[in-house]
């Protein structure tokens, strides 16, 4: 209960604070545009971006070059299982939006897939005609709400981010997040801390392996590889939020999608 009550908190001052900008829809938009969002830690973004390129160098591009010579009918599976985890997010995400449709289509696409498909490696959902999953977080649920992203943020290992999107994984974290619940918070004797954590590792190396040639290619052609990796994350955030499969600006490559941190 103290965990829900810390999110809803969470939730309820950023709500309070930017209470004028949730009533008009394009002030929204204009508040997650690239420009629109400063770079209040440019030092310390560097740094840390630096930081994850090394990390990158060691651990991630080469597991994502193997990763990327498995069967396609694994790599495929593994990645349907990581979204269908991360269903557990986007349902709470979908209610706190007001798209009840979609929680309940999204809760039904879940049920299916971890009992008929084999938590989550066959899409059978797909197969029965469900519509195409489209993910929400908690970061989303909050632009919705009219709370601006504030300081582009690097973090840590998971990359480029927000100051409001990466409370938002705070919260998510506190109270929000279904499998960690499940997996790290409660001792259910089915699931570990080890469940959860190496969920969250694949997810990145799944991530950098479908990602892998965009990725190297950016960096090779890039004059300043960090501006071009924040200029096209947030072009990719602000597609999200608005829910719209427009091609911005300098985004064209379509299995570009952040490193998930909620």
């Amino acid at each position: 209960m103290f965990r829900k009550l810390v999110i809803l908190g969470i939730i309820f001052l950023f709500s309070a604070l930017n209470a004028n900008a949730g009533s008009d829809g394009e002030l929204i938009l204009k508040k997650n545009q690239p420009s629109e969002v400063k770079d209040c830690f440019e030092n310390l973004n560097r740094a840390t971006f630096a930081f994850n390129q090394t990390l990158d160098g060691i651990l991630f591009q080469p597991v994502a070059s193997a990763y990327k010579v498995l069967p396609s009918p694994i790599k495929t599976g593994v990645s349907n299982s990581l979204e269908n985890l991360s269903t557990l997010v986007t349902i709470p995400n979908n209610i706190l939006q007001g798209e009840l449709k979609k929680a309940g289509v999204n809760s039904g696409r879940f049920v299916i897939n971890t009992t008929v498909g084999i938590l989550g490696f066959i899409d059978v959902a797909q197969h029965l005609g469900f519509p195409e999953y489209e993910k929400e977080d908690y970061g989303q649920s909050l632009a919705t709400m009219g709370v601006g992203p504030g300081c582009y943020l690097v973090l840590p290992v998971l990359g480029p981010s927000t100051v409001r999107d990466a409370t938002a994984s705070v919260a998510s974290i506190v109270g929000g997040d279904a499998w960690y619940n499940v997996a790290v918070a409660n001792d259910t004797q089915h699931f570990s801390d080890f469940d959860y954590y190496a969920s969250r590792v694949t997810s990145g190396i799944d991530f950098r392996a479908k990602n892998y040639d965009a990725i190297e290619n950016l960096e090779k052609n890039s004059i300043d590889f960090y501006a071009s990796v924040k200029s096209l994350y947030l072009q990719d955030r602000q597609q999200k939020i608005s829910n719209t499969n427009k091609i911005i600006e300098t985004q064209d490559d379509s299995d570009w999608e952040e490193i998930e941190t909620q």
